[in-house]
């Protein structure tokens, strides 16, 4: 694993030590990682819903299309 020093403010600092105890954080290292995952799964959301904005529309779906997906679903975890 490779290792980054960052500076902080200390009101900063204070808000990550906070975080880090009332959040069941082991180390300030394990807060800024989990934000950091965070950050990049939001960032490849924010990538999928662009990407299906500029796509090309489809059909309307309907109560008939969610009635056979439930029922595919249902039929995957049976197996």
């Amino acid at each position: 694993m490779s290792t980054m020093n960052i500076s902080l403010p200390e009101g900063l600092k204070e808000f990550v030590d906070t975080q880090v105890g009332s959040r069941g954080f082991g180390t300030s290292s394990e807060y800024v990682r989990e934000l950091i995952r965070k950050d990049q799964d939001r960032q490849q959301l924010r990538g999928l819903l662009l990407a299906g904005a500029q796509s090309a529309p489809t059909a309307p779906v309907d109560a008939n299309y969610f009635d056979t997906l439930r029922k595919r679903i249902t039929s995957k975890k049976s197996k």
